[in-house]
């Protein structure tokens, strides 16, 4: 039998990993707008996620998203570095 879901797959993984990066930028918008350790640490989690999101979407499907994905993934990498001078800075 023929599997016709595989490029659902692949898009879903493309989109899961869009959302996640999303996800991620409120996540760093929260934690740099209210610098506590506990937004620090929610950042962190679901910058651990996004990362996993990202390497497991399928680029077989769309690539230009997954390119995307990695550049927004970069960005928010860089948005965190000031994060930590911030959560420090409040304590």
């Amino acid at each position: 039998m023929k599997r016709y879901d595989s490029s659902l797959q692949a898009n879903s993984s493309v989109a899961g990993a869009l959302n996640s990066v999303n996800k991620l930028h409120y996540a760093v918008s929260s934690a740099l707008s209210h610098p506590t350790e506990q937004m620090a640490e929610q950042a962190e989690n679901s910058l651990e996620h996004t990362e996993r999101a990202v390497q497991q979407a399928d680029p077989s499907f769309g690539r230009a998203g997954v390119e995307l994905a990695e550049e927004l993934l970069a960005e928010e990498k860089q948005r965190m570095s000031s994060l930590g001078n911030r959560t420090r800075s409040a304590e």
